[in-house]
């Protein structure tokens, strides 16, 4: 199904909330894009993409579910089959194309590539090539990010606009200690500002590429790039970015010389892990790049205040 099927629809409700056209167009992309999640986590990614919580801070995925079926009785969406179990970590086929294959080395200075781009992803077809390019070789491989996100080609300005890797931004960690510890921020605090923070989820330098500063050059240049493009597609500004880096497989090394603070490790949880439970996961180093200098002011701060 494609985003056109969905024209003759006047307008569709959400808990009483008017669910916008662009709104449908990305639920119907989810979930064509997605075949094998189940209605639960299709529910549950809806509610994080578009911020569907309850006041205590809870989604609403009981209420996304009735809503995305109702979407299927319509016909505007193709639901998967009910299911009693399923796996939380439902395996995406990603399709292989020649474009993502990997290509000749590149192995110069920095200023034979500059400027560097970030060039946001939008169109489905450099969606489906950023997925490629992310499942094929980061080592973590392309995951549905829950939540709010924003994509990124890095290019090269010169070179005839060559491809130089992948970058993605999403929502936070739900809990992590040594982050909350040096916010000081308390349960009710985090709950009402934890969004004001964006995850350096995916960051990718294609294996062929060998340029010397040139990821530390990236994270410079998104510190300044994507508070902007974050307000400009959410409505809100950041003031944190956050980032776990595997000590097993790096070193941190373009994170440090790109000033991120180190905070420590850790505990092995999943991010959205709410129940304090051990999952088995990596223990993973953490690093933050503060936005502004009142970036611990903002997300301190009290309910509704505008802030900037």
């Amino acid at each position: 199904m494609t985003g056109d099927q969905i024209e003759p629809i006047s307008y569709e409700t959400f808990c009483g909330q008017v669910v916008s056209k662009v709104q449908l167009n990305e639920i119907v992309e989810i979930v064509s894009t997605f075949p094998k999640l189940s209605r639960s986590e299709l529910a549950n990614t809806i509610c994080e993409l578009f911020s569907w919580k309850r006041p205590t801070g809870k989604l609403k995925t009981v209420e996304c579910r009735q809503f995305l079926e109702r979407l299927d009785a319509k016909a505007i969406i193709r639901l998967p089959a009910c299911r009693k179990q399923y796996a939380n970590d439902a395996k995406i086929n990603i399709p292989r194309t020649e474009q993502a294959n990997t290509q000749t080395a590149i192995s110069v200075k920095l200023n034979e590539l500059s400027p560097i781009l970030l060039t946001r992803v939008q169109s489905k077809e450099h969606r489906q090539l950023w997925y490629e390019y992310v499942d094929r070789y980061h080592y973590l491989g392309y995951r549905l990010a829950f939540g709010a996100q924003l994509r990124y080609f890095i290019k090269s300005g010169t070179n005839q606009g060559v491809l130089l890797g992948c970058l993605q931004f999403s929502s936070p960690a739900w809990k992590m200690a040594p982050r909350d510890r040096w916010i000081q921020w308390d349960h009710e605090q985090r709950k009402r500002n934890l969004q004001k923070i964006i995850n350096n989820s995916r960051f990718l330098i294609f294996p062929w590429v060998k340029v010397k500063n040139l990821a530390s050059s990236v994270l410079a240049m998104a510190v300044k790039t994507i508070p902007d493009d974050w307000q400009s597609c959410y409505g809100y500004r950041p003031v944190l970015m956050e980032t776990l880096v595997d000590q097993k497989r790096f070193k941190g090394i373009c994170y440090k010389a790109a000033n991120w603070i180190h905070l420590g490790a850790t505990t092995g949880r999943g991010r959205m892990d709410r129940e304090n439970k051990r999952h088995g996961m990596a223990v993973k180093e953490i690093y933050v790049y503060p936005l502004c200098k009142r970036f611990r002011q903002e997300l301190l701060a009290g309910g509704n205040q505008d802030r900037w």
